[in-house]
């Protein structure tokens, strides 16, 4: 359903109309989508031919020799406003300078009810073959979508569905420039949060109750059963609410976030509320102990750093006094709000990178921490100016190339991917920086159509940036 082909040192695959014959991994067949239902719009984000700029921007960097990468990433391609400049990221940050093999998935919301959402479980078990994934940001449908694009029906976050195949823990750091003033002054250096991306709340069950009765919790095991008497209603009913975790996703959890802390040399903190909950939190705390001292003691005593619980709330008031620089391990409710407390605290999500490792530390994927910008994609497709920032969505392509580079101990790759986030970087810190940023810098009250530059300039400015620095090389 969501076939990869493989493109080298070439531009991004193109979604193939149906009935079209194409070639992919060696051999010749025929598109898988059906033809489209009449009542279905077509993708409003239609391929583009390139602009004279982006052909100079290829023609500019034809003296650079293409960096080889000796084996392949997976791509997963988006919704709206972020599938428009990924597409100019690819063609003037990353396509100019690698010679790259991808394996491109349509998570478009188009494709995958076309596909019957086949297409991103192909996308996260290729994840799993290849090691590393770069992923646009898309759409999870609510009712208005599902009436928007006339939807077989409301799929599940695409999100949801990578993490539940991968099984991993996302990581999000922000991305600190200079100038760009944070509502917390005092973090001046990165927090990176781990957020436990199974279980609890997001696989619970839930239900309404009438009327006065029993509530139990029963588990039928199969040496013994336990049986439970949570509460015993007897008005006029209530809510209820059951949910799990798993020892082997928790001793995933550890594992992951043991290592980040350890590659990042950072201290270690994991937040739970096991004074309350005795048994279920204070399974992380024990786990995440048991693992600690026997693989990553000794480890983190050389490197000088360590491993420490601490209560939720308390843990919460330390980071607003802190000036940052560890890993702080969450629950997965947890660690979905406090990493946009996070990303806040440092100014803004359009700052924030977001991956989502796997346990043993060798599967990734890299994606931006935002949604698919919406409102600016309703301007576009009427025409006008948008100023979108598109910083978190290369550093998604960074920080996934990073790893492949890590992977295959490739010197000149790494270097690259340092160059180009120092470049977005460096382009924000000299003044250039899209709409969002500059009302940070300036405020809201005395931004000017000069303070900024649009979706595409500010691309344009980071190429430029980036030659720059490979040049000086």
């Amino acid at each position: 359903m969501g076939c990869a082909c493989s493109r080298v040192g070439v531009g991004p695959a193109r979604a193939t109309p149906p009935n079209l014959v194409f070639k992919c991994a060696g051999k010749v067949g025929h598109s898988v989508l059906p033809p489209p239902r009449a009542a279905v719009r077509p993708p409003p984000h239609l391929p583009r031919s390139r602009s004279p700029r982006q052909a100079s921007s290829a023609a500019a960097a034809m003296a650079f020799e293409k960096i080889k990468v000796a084996n392949p990433i997976v791509e997963m391609d988006g919704d709206e406003m972020t599938r428009v400049f990924w597409q100019s990221i690819k063609d003037k940050l990353i396509f100019p300078f690698l010679d790259l093999d991808i394996k491109y998935y349509d998570l478009g919301v188009l494709h995958r009810d076309a596909t019957d959402d086949k297409v991103t479980v192909e996308a996260a078990e290729a994840t799993l073959k290849y090691n590393v994934a770069i992923k646009c940001a898309t759409i999870t449908p609510d009712e208005d979508r599902v009436k928007e694009f006339n939807l077989k029906q409301m799929w599940r976050s695409p999100n949801g569905t990578i993490r539940n195949i991968i099984n991993g823990t996302v990581f999000r750091e922000p991305i600190i420039c200079k100038n760009v003033p944070k509502l917390v002054p005092g973090w001046t250096k990165p927090i990176c949060i781990g957020r436990h991306a199974f279980g609890d709340q997001y696989r619970a069950t839930d239900a309404v109750l009438k009327g006065p009765g029993k509530l139990r919790l029963v588990f039928e095991g199969k040496d013994e059963t336990v049986d439970l008497e949570v509460f015993n209603f007897t008005g006029a009913g209530g809510v209820a609410l059951a949910m799990y975790n798993t020892d082997e996703s928790i001793q995933g959890f550890a594992e992951a976030s043991m290592a980040i802390a350890y590659e990042k040399k950072w201290p270690l903190y994991l937040s739970t509320k096991n004074t309350i909950l005795k048994k279920y939190d204070g399974r992380f705390k024990d786990i995440f102990q048991a693992v600690y001292e026997a693989d990553w003691k000794s480890k983190y005593e050389a490197a000088g750093i360590w491993y420490e619980h601490r209560l939720i709330d308390d843990m919460v008031a330390y980071a607003l006094k802190s000036e940052g620089g560890y890993v702080w391990a969450c629950k997965n409710y947890d660690g979905d709000v406090q990493s946009d407390f996070l990303a806040q605290g440092f100014g803004s999500l359009g700052l924030m990178t977001s991956v989502l490792m796997c346990p043993d530390g060798k599967t990734i994927e890299a994606e931006a921490a935002h949604g698919t910008v919406t409102r600016h994609f309703r301007v576009h497709q009427k025409g006008g100016e948008t100023s979108t920032n598109s910083i978190a969505s290369i550093f998604a392509w960074t920080r996934g190339l990073a790893h492949r580079a890590k992977l295959d101990d490739n010197a000149r790759l790494l270097d690259f991917t340092l160059k180009l986030e120092e470049a977005c970087v460096g382009t924000v810190e000299s003044g250039k920086m899209t709409k969002d940023l500059a009302l940070l810098v300036h405020g809201s009250s005395k931004v000017t159509r000069g303070d900024y530059l649009n979706t595409e300039e500010f691309i344009d400015a980071v190429a430029a940036e980036l030659k720059s620095r490979l040049a000086a090389n």
